[in-house]
C-alpha cells in the first residue's frame, strides 16, 4: 500500500513540470515532495513565460528564443528526471528562486 502512494506522489511530481497546477487540485497537494517539485514547475512556467516575452523583442529577442527555448526544454527534463527518481534536486539557475514560494 504504501508503495503504490509513493508511486502516485511520484507520477504527480512529473506531472508538476508539465501542468504545475494538476497536482495543487488532488490530495498530492500536502505532500512536501509533490510541493517540492510544484514549485519547480511554477519557475520553469514563469520562465518560459518570460522567454516568450523577450521572443517578441525584434531581432535580439529573435536570436535568443531559440536558446532559451532549448534551455528551458533542457531544465524541464532535468525536473522530470529528478522527479521519477524520487529526489529533490534543484534546476540549475532558476531552482533557487522556487524556495521563496509558499503554498
Amino acid at each position: 500500500m504504501e508503495e503504490t502512494k509513493k508511486e502516485k506522489n511520484i507520477g504527480m511530481a512529473i506531472v508538476a513540470y508539465i501542468l504545475f497546477f494538476i497536482p495543487l487540485l488532488t490530495e498530492a497537494k500536502n505532500d512536501p515532495f509533490v510541493k517540492y517539485h510544484v514549485k519547480q514547475g511554477l519557475i520553469l512556467f514563469i520562465s518560459w513565460i518570460i522567454a516568450v516575452v523577450i521572443s517578441m523583442v525584434p531581432i535580439l529577442g529573435w536570436l535568443l528564443a531559440p536558446l532559451l527555448s532549448l534551455i528551458i526544454l533542457i531544465f524541464l527534463i532535468i525536473g522530470i528526471i529528478n522527479a521519477a527518481k524520487g529526489e529533490e534536486k534543484q534546476l540549475p539557475i532558476i531552482g533557487q528562486y522556487a524556495e521563496k514560494f509558499k503554498f
